[in-house]
């Protein structure tokens, strides 16, 4: 029985290296003449104007990608948008749904065993979005109060790490996505919002009194956001990463920050002017992978 069972359990582990080392999703691109793309609909960097339209920095920094294998693979391809949220990316680009997802996703080591990113395309700093009449000014004010971030992200830990810290007692809420999150801020049921800044930032600015919120305190946690790829898929993640140096190099990639950060944005025209930060110009200057843990250890 025990030679069955290690034999079962070799022939498993021989298959699962097998298929890691098989995955070829740029034949699958190819042969469908589409990428099924991942995409957010409440980012600051991948959102929505409804309608079916999807836009912003890392949306269309995405579709210069797919331009770039639509080139290497010898003709257009078609982008089949999928909306996706923070609970069900990586199962979605485990199970091939989508062939690749540009969000809001921080590139950690957790993650690292269940998918592969690309190179850091943006350094995010984890901020607290208040209401300018509220009376929070940081982390310390929070005591005694209702404060939100999304299921499923990184800000959940980076909120109850610093609760920890901290030894501030407060009640946490969930929101099942990034605008319900806000919803609980701008509705009022909670006094504070923990999240991204851009995703903070634009949610603010897509408001109807955009006017009437503030960030607040210093950053909570630095975080290397990148688009997220299905797991051991060498050709693809090439392909991504040669697209974004190429994007760097040729300026375009900068152009494109400054379209979506530091002029007026649709729905509202508003200006998020959020100059690229030291990490994002860090991280162009030398294209690289590296997870969360590696930044918080600097």
């Amino acid at each position: 029985m025990k030679k069955h069972i290690i034999a079962v359990s070799v022939l498993a582990l021989t298959a699962g290296v097998a298929m890691a080392q098989g995955v070829d999703t740029l034949a699958k691109i190819k042969e469908r003449g589409a990428v099924n793309l991942g995409v957010r609909d409440s980012s600051g960097l991948a959102f929505t104007l409804g309608d079916g339209k999807y836009v912003g920095f890392h949306t269309e920094m995405a579709e210069r990608i797919i331009d770039d294998l639509g080139k290497a693979a010898g003709k257009p391809l078609k982008v089949n948008y999928q909306v996706i949220t923070s609970q069900n990316r990586i199962p979605l680009v485990q199970n091939g749904t989508i062939d690749f997802e540009c969000g809001s996703t921080t590139n950690n080591l957790a993650r690292q065993k269940d998918v592969d990113f690309a190179y850091t395309t943006y350094v995010e700093e984890i901020r607290i979005l208040v209401k300018n009449n509220s009376g929070i000014n940081g982390i310390p004010d929070l005591k005694g109060k209702t404060v939100a971030t999304t299921t499923g992200t990184t800000s959940v830990q980076t909120l109850r790490k610093n609760k920890r810290a901290e030894g501030i007692d407060f009640k946490e809420v969930m929101g099942k996505d990034h605008a319900d999150s806000f919803l609980l801020l701008e509705a009022g049921r909670a006094d504070a919002f923990v999240m991204d800044g851009s995703i903070l930032a634009a949610n603010a600015a897509k408001s109807k009194n955009a006017k009437d919120y503030k960030m607040v305190g210093e950053p909570l946690s630095v975080e290397p956001i990148a688009c997220m790829l299905p797991k051991g898929d060498a050709k693809l993640k090439k392909a991504i990463d040669d697209s974004i140096v190429r994007q760097i190099k040729d300026g375009s990639l900068a152009k494109l920050y400054d379209k979506w950060f530091m002029q007026p944005i649709p729905p509202n025209n508003v200006n998020l002017n959020m100059p690229m930060s030291e990490g994002t110009k860090a991280a162009w200057a030398n294209p690289n992978d590296k997870p969360m843990e590696d930044y918080a250890a600097k």
